[in-house]
């Protein structure tokens, strides 16, 4: 993956030295040591620069990446892919349940990772898979993939600094009483499970949800979630916790009456774009299988 990512240095930030302005920017430690390896990858003004020499205000800074290599052990499949928003720093994609995020040993050759080597394989360009939100694989809805190293470190810290923000649409069971609050209740994995995580307020790591109910009918609500972090299944635990828990689940609660699959959907998101720092608000509309439940 070939990216020039341009800057002119302003008054404010005379005197810089290359690295100081770019970790301004996010870039991290790793980008630089990366970044260094790749032919010409500092320019100012036409020059190669290092990273230790200064700039000036009114300087054109490009930082020229250059990736040749793909990510190993991810065949290219042709899939469905439903892309929300491309440009040259990231994807967003909405992802249909059912299709996992990343190979693995059961779903080797149906992920959203395969559909995107292939993508990348019919346009000749290398590709290396950095998605910057996992989803469960029967959650449907929005997620970001990085198209390089730098815009992929800067979306990992903008979520560390919970600059992003995910909205996911669920159905539970039951009439979801109070109509709005939050729930913090740290999770652990489960003992004796590599895959379910429970509540644990002596071991487990900080999780808190905020949700809000936006309809209830026929003994279901459909509620708005908004995180605060991030751990996995954190809505699937959380909502049981609170005695409501999402139809479908077959992990939390295995009631696949009206849909067979965890009814949760990466509804909306909104971050400051990685390179050029314009807000970005992206939404996906309930899958017809949630819909079809909402409106019982």
């Amino acid at each position: 993956m070939n990216r020039t990512i341009e800057y002119t240095i302003p008054e404010s930030q005379n005197g810089l030295r290359v690295e100081q302005f770019l970790r301004r920017k996010g870039y991290s430690r790793q980008n630089f040591t990366e970044i260094k390896r790749m032919p010409q990858s500092i320019l100012v003004n036409g020059i190669h620069y290092y990273m230790r020499q200064t700039l000036a205000a009114g300087d054109h800074l490009q930082v020229c990446i250059c990736e040749t290599e793909s990510s190993e052990k991810i065949p290219p499949v042709k899939l469905p892919l439903n892309i929300v928003y491309e440009d040259e720093d990231i994807l967003v994609i909405n992802k249909p349940a059912g299709m996992p995020i990343h190979p693995s040993m059961k779903n080797y050759y149906n992920s959203l990772a395969n559909a995107l080597a292939w993508y990348y394989q019919d346009q000749g360009k290398p590709f290396i898979f950095r998605c910057s939100n996992r989803l469960d694989r029967d959650t449907s809805g929005l997620t970001v993939i990085s198209k390089h190293l730098v815009s992929a470190s800067i979306m990992a810290d903008m979520t560390k600094k919970r600059l992003v923000h995910r909205e996911y649409l669920a159905i539970v069971k039951g009439d979801l009483t109070p109509p709005t609050g939050t729930i913090t209740a740290p999770l652990s994995r489960k003992e004796g499970s590599i895959i379910e995580r429970t509540v644990d307020f002596d071991h487990g790591e900080e999780a808190i949800t905020h949700y809000k109910l936006v309809k209830k009918e026929n003994g279901h609500s459909l509620v708005s979630l908004q995180l605060e972090t991030g751990r996995t299944h954190q809505i699937r635990i959380h909502m049981k916790y609170l005695g409501y828990p999402l139809i479908g689940d077959y992990l939390y609660n295995p009631d696949m009456e009206h849909i067979t699959r965890q009814a949760l959907h990466s509804y909306h998101m909104e971050f400051p774009h990685p390179i050029t720092g314009q807000k970005m608000t992206f939404t996906a509309p309930l899958p017809s299988d949630m819909s079809a439940i909402s409106h019982l």
